[in-house]
């Protein structure tokens, strides 16, 4: 008796499973709304170049420290059209700083005499933007036998990234339709039964961050404008731009 009570008892319990089941199959969708993320995202070779080149002097007479900075960029700058024509060129960040003694401990109720500068620091930085990375390590070795390079970025140039949206959105468009495909499977459903009700593009992702400029450092070595500088080595890399969307689907 006590081994029929037990089948009985299992048979028991797996009818109850199997009708939950059956339930949950029969979970009605008829009218349902479902919100569909979707995720897009091409790679293409960086084409553009950021270059920053700066140019720093010290000296106890502000005036003549001004000027060399001033005869340098120039001869920089001059440099820089000559080795790139096609780049674009932007000066900025011209900075004159007071340099001041090092702060000694005062003896008790000595006060402090008005803090005088020793020197100034003067400085100035150069904007590079170029598509000829080709020639960049030549251009940039040419530079620096008067400025040194303070920053380099990598990107794409704008006429690249509006080529590359067509891909995008593609990519994107395509994974939302293959998640609807499975979305709707998992659910029992045929996909014509979905209507596709709302698609929100939302265009995401930093294209062609800048990196933040280093503090302008003094340059206790000044290179002679005759001395050769090593081309120095770069590599470009890659841009992954990215796309997100939100769709909005009604099963019938």
């Amino acid at each position: 008796m006590t081994v029929i009570k037990h089948l009985a008892a299992a048979a028991a319990v797996s009818l109850a499973l199997t009708g939950a089941a059956h339930a949950a199959e029969a979970l009605p969708t008829t009218g349902a709304l479902v919100v569909v993320p979707a995720f897009g995202e091409v790679k293409h070779a960086n084409d553009q170049a950021v270059a920053t080149f700066a140019i720093e002097e010290q000296d106890k007479d502000k005036a003549a420290a001004a000027s060399r900075v001033n005869q340098k960029m120039k001869q920089g700058v001059d440099i820089l059209k000559k080795a790139d024509p096609q780049a674009s060129l932007k000066t900025q960040g011209y900075y004159t700083y007071p340099v001041y003694p090092e702060d000694r401990p005062l003896p008790n109720g000595q006060v402090a005499k008005p803090r005088v500068p020793t020197s100034w620091r003067v400085g100035q930085y150069v904007e590079v933007t170029t598509t000829n990375l080709e020639a960049l390590p030549k251009t940039a070795a040419a530079a620096q036998k008067v400025l040194t390079l303070n920053n380099l970025n990598f990107g794409l140039a704008p006429e690249t990234t509006k080529k590359l949206d067509d891909q995008r959105i593609a990519a994107t468009y395509k994974n939302l339709n293959e998640r609807i495909n499975s979305i709707a499977t998992a659910m029992g459903r045929k996909v014509g039964d979905a209507v596709l009700e709302t698609v929100d593009f939302e265009g995401s992702g930093n294209y062609a961050q800048e990196g933040a400029r280093a503090a302008p450092m003094m340059m206790r070595a000044k290179a002679a404008d005759s001395m050769e500088v090593a081309e120095p080595s770069f590599e470009p890399g890659e841009t992954t731009l990215e796309m997100r969307l939100v769709g909005k689907v009604r099963f019938k």
